[in-house]
């Protein structure tokens, strides 16, 4: 199976024009998505290496700051898929403390808990209060707004915020815009962002000069994955719209509880794993949901996101890995190599 999956992308390698774009690293590398990948943005252009060819001492070396994204904790589920999601948490903190490079920060992309119960996110904060970078920032995921319109969200982690929790901030060079689209989804559950946010993003980015590298996060893709399952945003061709001036813009998604990646341009999409359990490749099952695996197998398909960014080159270097890094697994299909 292994050959025959290489084979496939030997051919496909073939297919591609020299464009500049280092495609054998980046779908080589996408070969190793359970085990964890690098992606490097360096002027819009994309570069890969495997995250095992990263691990060592010096693997962030020259690093100006790194950050982490975690996603879809859903503290408070307790079905078969994952009956302690409690401890996956703790396991992505553990992972996170022993890091080589201590994080700056860490970015949660929603759904930190399962029904938006004040003990939800009690046990929550109880985890993250272990976590060595003790900043983090959030977004809600629709499981965030479940009982009250999302008013418990707003009060713990939305101080400071516009309107449903979305805002912005600085950080050596970057900026980084969280954005709120688990309000008002539409027909199937696509995301929402509303003219109000999209308003003030357009006004957010204004005077921004077109080199200064942009980072967008929310909980829901900005890309349409597959509508069926509500995986997209149904206004996101105007968001990204404000972004397709500046020279290098990552996009981090959680939502979908798996890593698909999109270049568009200067563009790239970046969907992360959850830490509570895996969810089914699109159009393989008759819905999304949560999806069990054997107890043996979860943590290869949990995980984190570690960035890394260097000022010099404006670059963003993405890491995935798994909670339990031993084993690699490749992609189950063609669309996964391409991110669609």
């Amino acid at each position: 199976m292994a050959d025959k999956k290489q084979d496939f992308i030997d051919q496909k390698l073939q297919d591609l024009n020299n464009d500049g774009i280092d495609r054998r690293g980046f779908l080589k590398c996408m070969a190793w998505a359970g085990t964890g990948m690098v992606w490097t943005m360096s002027g819009g252009i994309p570069t890969s290496r495997a995250f095992a060819a990263s691990r060592g001492k010096d693997a962030s070396k020259g690093g100006d700051f790194s950050f982490v994204q975690i996603s879809d904790s859903h503290i408070g589920f307790n079905k078969p898929a994952n009956p302690d999601v409690t401890a996956t948490l703790q396991v992505a903190i553990d992972k996170i403390n022993a890091l080589p490079n201590k994080p700056d920060f860490i970015l949660h992309t929603g759904d930190l808990s399962q029904l938006s119960k004040p003990s939800e996110f009690d046990t929550l904060d109880q985890v993250l209060k272990g976590a060595a970078a003790k900043q983090i920032y959030f977004v809600p995921g629709e499981h965030d707004m479940l009982s009250d319109n999302g008013e418990q969200y707003l009060q713990r982690y939305g101080k400071g915020t516009k309107g449903s929790g979305w805002y912005s901030f600085d950080q050596k060079g970057i900026h980084f815009v969280g954005l709120v689209n688990v309000v008002n989804l539409k027909a199937g559950g696509l995301g929402a962002l509303g003219q109000e946010q999209l308003e003030w993003l357009e006004d957010d980015l204004k005077g921004r000069s077109a080199s200064t590298p942009i980072v967008l996060f929310a909980h829901i893709p900005l890309w349409t994955i597959y509508p069926d399952w509500g995986w997209g945003t149904d206004d996101s061709a105007q968001a990204l719209s404000y972004v397709k001036r500046f020279g290098s813009v990552t996009v981090l998604n959680g939502h979908i509880h798996q890593v698909m990646q999109k270049i568009e341009g200067k563009v790239s999409f970046h969907t992360a794993m959850s830490t509570a359990f895996p969810q089914p490749a699109p159009g393989s099952a008759p819905s999304a949901g949560p999806m069990k695996v054997p107890a043996a197998q979860l943590r290869n398909v949990l995980g984190i996101t570690d960035v890394n960014y260097r000022v010099s080159g404006k670059s963003l270097a993405i890491v995935d890995s798994p909670l339990d890094s031993s084993v690699s697994s490749l992609p189950t299909s063609s669309s996964e190599l391409y991110g669609g």
